[in-house]
């Protein structure tokens, strides 16, 4: 039973309607926050032109339900599709202790141009993780939604955090390469 401002409501268990619990509000947050940095950012920047481009990158992921993994992939990034925003459709995997993970991920990112030849970024998108246990033989397929922000040099290098909810590991901090294709 949960009780709303006085009135009390039956809950009929695990996914039931109306319950709320810090997880579920922070996992429903994530993606409305980024959505509007990233129209604030549309709304007040000029264009940036940018080139298709193939990239690589690396780094560590962190998760409070998982171990520290170490992660590894490859992008596509479109050309400019309208006022500074690209798509980058990338896959990585990841391992730690245990666990390997796999993202298949599509994300929007905006380029905002800052003076000295950087470049700062945000965005987001879907995923899908495939999670596999090796020594259970146990495998899922789950999805999730990242958010990004990052710096990235004209010539090509760039860092960036990634945020995540859903089955999305939560943190990715990584660097990486972004090769333009002419």
């Amino acid at each position: 039973m949960v009780q709303l401002r006085g009135h009390q409501r039956q809950d009929s268990g695990l996914g039931a309607r109306g319950s709320t619990d810090a997880a579920t509000m922070r996992a429903t947050a994530a993606p409305l926050v980024t959505a509007l940095a990233l129209l604030a950012l549309v709304a007040t920047a000029s264009p940036v032109r940018a080139q298709s481009a193939v990239g690589f990158h690396g780094g560590f992921a962190a998760d409070s339900e998982q171990p520290e993994q170490v992660f590894g992939g490859v992008f596509f990034q479109s050309g400019d599709i309208g006022r500074g925003i690209r798509l980058r459709p990338g896959l990585d995997g990841a391992t730690g202790d245990w666990l390997r993970t796999a993202t298949i991920g599509v994300d929007f990112v905006y380029g905002y141009p800052l003076n000295n030849g950087w470049t700062l970024l945000a965005g987001g998108g879907p995923a899908v993780v495939i999670t596999r246990i090796p020594d259970i033989d146990f495998r899922d397929t789950g999805v999730g939604f990242h958010s990004l922000f990052g710096f990235g040099h004209d010539n090509g290098f760039f860092a960036e955090v990634r945020l995540g909810s859903g089955s999305a590991q939560q943190l990715k901090v990584g660097v990486g390469w972004a090769i333009v294709l002419n």
